[in-house]
């Protein structure tokens, strides 16, 4: 069924196709008896509950930052499944992002290439949603839904003001979510990558323990790593996480490669131009880093995997390599919302 579904929203700009099948799900919903079928339908028949991080995980599969970039869709995504939800990338301002189309299908190897540009509400509007969202949260299945707060930086602050960028989000956000994640990977703000230096990554972090120390209930603090880091900044990334205790990591954004791709999707992504790569072609150099990570730290790091994970095999592999928890957002799309139950199935 949902192949003819997805052939159909595939016939439209993908980021047209996205909001129309949101706001679609967000009106069924409304109504109590068809949010109870598609709960019903999707829920995954038994799990078990998880709590890295010492959080509520209902399941391991959640959905990664970027497709509910202003919490605007955290009920619906509960009612299909996800065990957690990544909101954001938030910045301080709102932002527009990029031009469109910014948002590009790859359909032959089941990938998309985007450079969004952190586009979103700005803090204080989301905190505001999250806030009401909170309140009138009931939970069909009794289970609470895990929120991630995925904060950045605006595209106009300079590198060196970065710091006070992400000061502004995690504490404007502190009491809405329930961990964060510093984005200094993404490839779709120019210059934020650089933030990935071991330096800078400290500057930001060290800022953000003091606060978060100060507080009755800490929250978990972790960072999300690009696939092309070199080995030697990977080492870096370890070093800095075990010094300034870090929960754990996000293994991985989007790449900026364009390896493993068919020869169509290649002149396809040269016509898309610029933009992270994400999907299938992803899932092997992702999990190369996961696993890499997690022997370097001896499993002292919680890791999150994101990459190229569409199947429960592909699961299979991630939380062999080290992985806790599990991001999916591309396979979500061309796998559809029986995702989780179908990864949760079988593992």
């Amino acid at each position: 069924m949902y192949k003819l579904l997805r052939n159909i929203l595939f016939l439209f700009p993908p980021e047209s196709a996205h909001y129309f099948s949101m706001k679609t799900l967000t009106l069924v919903c409304k109504i109590p008896v068809f949010r109870k079928i598609i709960t019903k339908q999707y829920r995954p028949a038994s799990h078990t509950q998880r709590a890295p991080f010492k959080l509520p995980f209902k399941n391991i599969v959640g959905l990664g930052a970027g497709f509910d970039k202003n919490a605007l869709y955290l009920t619906e995504l509960e009612t299909l499944g996800f065990g957690f939800v990544e909101i954001g990338t938030v910045t301080p301002l709102p932002q527009t992002g990029n031009d469109k189309p910014r948002l590009f299908r790859l359909k032959k190897d089941q990938a998309l290439i985007n450079r969004m540009g952190f586009n979103n509400d700005g803090v204080q509007v989301i905190a505001q949603r999250l806030k009401k969202w909170k309140i009138g949260q009931e939970s069909i299945t009794g289970d609470r839904l895990i929120v991630g707060g995925n904060i950045g930086k605006n595209k106009t602050t300079p590198n060196e003001e970065a710091w006070k960028d992400y000061d502004i989000c995690f504490r404007e956000l502190f009491d809405c979510v329930d961990y964060f994640v510093v984005n200094v990977s993404s490839p779709n703000t120019p210059g934020l990558r650089e933030l990935q230096e071991k330096d800078s990554l400290k500057k930001i972090f060290l800022n953000l323990q003091q606060f978060n120390r100060e507080q009755k209930n800490p929250k978990p603090l972790l960072l999300k790593i690009a696939p092309d880091l070199s080995w030697k900044q990977i080492d870096d990334v370890i070093d800095l996480a075990k010094e300034i205790k870090l929960e754990g990591l996000i293994v991985t954004n989007t790449t900026i490669s364009r390896e493993n791709l068919s020869e169509k999707s290649k002149l396809k992504s040269v016509k898309a131009g610029a933009g992270g790569l994400s999907g299938a072609p992803l899932k092997e150099k992702s999990t190369q880093v996961l696993k890499y990570i997690h022997e370097k730290s001896t499993g002292s790091l919680t890791l999150i995997a994101s990459g190229g994970i569409f199947t429960a095999d592909d699961a299979k592999e991630k939380l062999n390599a080290g992985a806790s928890l599990l991001q999916v957002w591309t396979g979500f799309i061309y796998q559809g919302p029986s995702i989780v139950k179908n990864i949760l199935k079988q593992i």
